[in-house]
């Protein structure tokens, strides 16, 4: 889904890869694909594409991913 944007360089999402345990729930309900697993740990691979709904934080067991939905 990497033709669907709303604003570059605008969204809340951060991920602390230290905190990561690569459970790869946020790949799984990321309606965007933003993230993809790499040596068992999440990475952001698409930024731009995050539309800050939050289900990555919500099903993130450790929280080592945040958003403020509605900011960006």
């Amino acid at each position: 889904m990497k033709n669907i944007r709303y604003l570059d360089d605008v969204s809340t999402l951060v991920l602390n890869e230290e905190k990561c345990i690569g459970c790869s729930l946020c790949t799984e309900v990321c309606p965007h694909a933003v993230f993809e697993m790499r040596q068992n740990k999440a990475h952001i691979v698409d930024f731009n594409a995050c539309m800050e709904c939050g289900a990555c934080v919500s099903n993130c067991p450790t929280e080592a991913i945040s958003v403020n939905p509605g900011v960006g």
